[in-house]
């Protein structure tokens, strides 16, 4: 009960910071924070009458599905028929207020050239000459020729790092203003320079102009190659994987590898759909990614993969949508494997797994107890493989969905709700791994490939002020309560309540 309540309190905490984020908007507002709510009551809906002991069969969960996709569907039509002008006249009217019409106070913006560092260098106090200004003068004034009175209100130019923050006052919306102002900046200097529109330190618009060298490096020789030989190492792993799962090690008995196949082509599976979905989102957007660098584990064959952005993101929706396309179509293709497999588990199937095993999740724990019933009350539980791939994909999709870093998690958390959150999720999950490593030392190896190639933000948008819309921020919030449910276990009461186990 305890872990099911956390997760319920979870849940009904994340809906109330919904709501309050949401009612500033108004009608429109709440329609969106609406469709948080309906993405999220068949789960909640569910786990609840799992703790008090009801059940519903598989047919019904579908109901609940279909029932709440139907509605999200619904509510979304009628959100676009008030449409978004008044969200978006709002968002204007908050950002353009400066009653004080006063130069805005230093900025702190993380740099694109050193994702690792998230607060920019303080601004000399001396005069700007020649020699502390990283622009050439006849560059500078071609740029500050861009603003003006109708978009942004330029008061004061400092330099940073190689180029230049622009403070000022914004005029107009930031979409709008953004676009107007990197055209503006593209005929007069063409591509040499981009442009960012981010928050400062006092959550206030500031303009900061780079030189096209902060772009994001491509991938080197040397990387693919390194990609390749990770992703040969993954399959290793997950043939690894399959034999530990069938009660042999295949290092040792390398003649037995073809009964860990279909273990690792699921593993494969799951691992492409991922990433396929982020590149079909990130080509949609003109985006480059690097190549998936495999992280191979002999645990469960992988815990994902790193993709690097090769290009600028425009703005925070185009990072979530990239960041969420790949846990959705990974989670979607897992589940769908999981429940088919449950469906075809019957006595005699190729797997035995202790009943124990089922305690090991929230969410498989609930949904094997629908599909196999009284089966979870044996010592052992003949499963069809699909279940233990769909299981293995689940997890694997809720490891990267932590809110942490550059992670997938983190950069959805980033996307909704800014880097500074960003930045507290991560040294939280950070913390929570490390406590949870005192039981299970798969968490510590996690947290130690977090910490040393994923723990940095992901590096600021050129539009880095317009948030996205409360649809995404909806299927965001699912995708962290789905992770949850994927990693917590049951506790032991529960888990005999609903009879898991001997």
């Amino acid at each position: 009960m305890v872990v099911t309540g956390l997760i319920l309190l979870a849940a009904i905490a994340i809906l109330t910071v919904g709501f309050l984020r949401a009612r500033p908007y108004g009608k429109v507002g709440l329609l969106a924070w609406l469709q948080s709510v309906v993405l999220m009551a068949p789960w909640l809906l569910f786990f609840t009458l799992v703790a008090l002991g009801l059940y519903l069969n598989l047919a019904g969960v579908l109901l609940l599905l279909v029932t709440s996709t139907g509605l999200y569907i619904y509510l979304g039509r009628q959100l676009r028929s008030l449409g978004t002008e008044e969200m978006m006249a709002h968002r204007a009217a908050a950002l353009t207020s400066d009653p004080t019409n006063e130069p805005l106070p230093e900025t702190n913006i993380p740099s694109p050239n050193d994702v690792a560092e998230s607060a920019a260098e303080k601004e000399p106090a001396t005069p700007i000459t020649p020699t502390t200004m990283p622009i050439p003068a006849e560059d500078l004034a071609a740029i500050e020729g861009i603003f003006g009175i109708d978009t942004y209100f330029r008061t004061e130019t400092v330099p940073y790092q190689e180029g230049a923050i622009f403070r000022g006052n914004l005029r107009g919306e930031p979409i709008a203003t953004h676009a107007r102002l990197s055209a503006s900046l593209a005929e007069r200097v063409s591509d040499r320079y981009r442009l960012f529109l981010v928050e400062n330190a006092e959550r206030r618009p500031t303009v900061v102009v780079l030189p096209s060298s902060v772009d994001p490096p491509k991938t080197t020789p040397a990387q693919w190659v390194l990609a390749v030989a990770l992703g040969i190492a993954t399959i290793f792993t997950s043939l690894e994987t399959g034999g530990i799962l069938q009660g042999f090690d295949l290092v040792q008995t390398p003649e037995q590898w073809r009964q860990a196949v279909p273990i690792m082509l699921g593993v494969v599976v799951v691992l492409t759909a991922h990433e396929i979905g982020h590149w079909v989102v990130a080509n949609r957007n003109d985006i480059r990614l690097s190549p998936p660098f495999l992280i191979p584990t002999w645990q469960i064959g992988s815990f994902g993969a790193l993709t690097r952005f090769e290009s600028l993101l425009p703005n925070r929706s185009v990072l979530f949508d990239i960041a969420f396309a790949g846990p959705a179509v990974g989670g979607v293709v897992s589940l769908i494997m999981l429940v088919l497999g449950l469906v075809l588990s019957h006595p005699g199937s190729l797997f035995q797994i202790p009943s124990q095993f089922f305690q090991g999740s929230v969410l498989v724990g609930t949904l094997a107890k629908v599909v196999l019933g009284s089966a979870l009350q044996q010592p052992l539980v003949d499963v069809h493989p699909l279940t233990v791939i769909g299981w293995l994909g689940l997890v694997i999709t809720a490891l990267n969905l932590m809110p942490a870093g550059q992670l997938d998690g983190g950069r959805v958390v980033q996307a909704i709700y800014g880097r500074k959150t960003a930045g507290r999720t991560t040294f939280i999950t950070l913390l929570v791994l490390v406590l949870v490593s005192l039981v299970n030392p798969l968490a510590l190896y996690w947290a130690a490939l977090i910490l040393i190639l994923q723990r940095n933000l992901e590096r600021p948008s050129l539009n880095d002020l317009t948030e996205p819309d409360d649809a995404r921020a909806a299927l965001g919030l699912l995708a962290l309560f789905l992770m949850l449910a994927t990693l917590l276990p049951l506790t032991p009461s529960l888990a005999g309540r609903l009879g898991i186990g001997t």
